[in-house]
């Protein structure tokens, strides 16, 4: 995060959101340094978490939190040898590095603070907003004030482009990248196609009852979880032993169990 913020964002006044966008709009106006902002919003935030939410905003925010201003502190002292002024280089590489940073904290059940934190106290008092509502909200407000301090509409639409590319590469890396795909299979043949797919693919298949709407028979559908390399196979056997089977196949983040990931 500290990379993406130094290296990339904070020179151009890209601001994705966020304390850490909130502290580069600041260090623009006020020219008071980003670690500095980012520990004095963050600090009362976390009382404030601790207040409202209980303990398990605790020590891993304090650490988050303290961690980021300082590997920002570091790497100031080498800003100047290494600086993107290209603003669509500036916000593709420092949202992916943000994002990455981000999702590695969420990842081991951290947070930095920020909107985040902002978004869960908020939705204590206004409950009928989500927290995810909030926190976009926030963001969009950051994002703006960047826009407005640089006097430059590019500067928010740059922003918008970090903001989106840190949301998506974040849940690319709490997801693992460790996504699946699910068939659901209906035919006049479960029995054969659910022996040739534990034979072949060697697979578990579970049977679901159903009942057809229109028709109003019992039938039985097929469900199987398979690998990416396998969603080939598996389409080639279904119509092989079947050529009206009704396939659906939808894709599964994350698989826990027998024959996939330990949990």
């Amino acid at each position: 995060m500290a990379l993406g913020l130094v290296f990339f964002l904070e020179p151009n006044t890209i601001a994705p959101g966020g304390v850490t966008g909130l502290a580069i709009v600041v260090e623009k106006i006020s020219g008071i340094p980003m670690d500095v902002t980012n520990l004095v919003i963050n600090i009362p935030l976390f009382a404030l978490g601790l207040v409202t939410l209980g303990k398990r905003f605790g020590l891993k925010t304090a650490y988050g939190t303290v961690a980021l201003s300082a590997f920002i502190r570091v790497l100031i002292m080498g800003k100047n040898m290494i600086v993107v002024h290209d603003l669509l280089l500036a916000s593709l590489y420092g949202g992916v590095l943000m994002g990455i940073g981000i999702g590695l904290v969420f990842k081991a059940g951290g947070t930095t603070g920020g909107t985040d934190l902002a978004g869960a106290i908020l939705n204590k008092y206004i409950p009928n907003i989500s927290i995810a509502k909030l926190m976009m909200a926030i963001d969009l407000l950051i994002v703006a004030a960047a826009g407005i301090v640089e006097r430059k509409l590019e500067t928010s639409l740059y922003s918008t482009i970090a903001l989106y590319i840190l949301v998506k590469i974040a849940d690319f890396i709490v997801e693992d990248l460790n996504y699946a795909k699910a068939f659901f299979i209906i035919s006049d043949h479960p029995q054969e196609i659910g022996r040739e797919i534990l034979n072949t693919l060697g697979r578990g298949v579970t049977v679901l009852k159903a009942s057809g709407m229109y028709t109003g028979l019992d039938r039985e559908v097929l469900l199987c979880i398979v690998d990416r390399s396998q969603v080939s196979k598996l389409k080639h056997m279904v119509h092989g032993i079947d050529k009206n089977a009704f396939v659906m196949v939808t894709t599964v983040h994350e698989v826990l169990g027998e024959g996939f990931r330990k949990q």
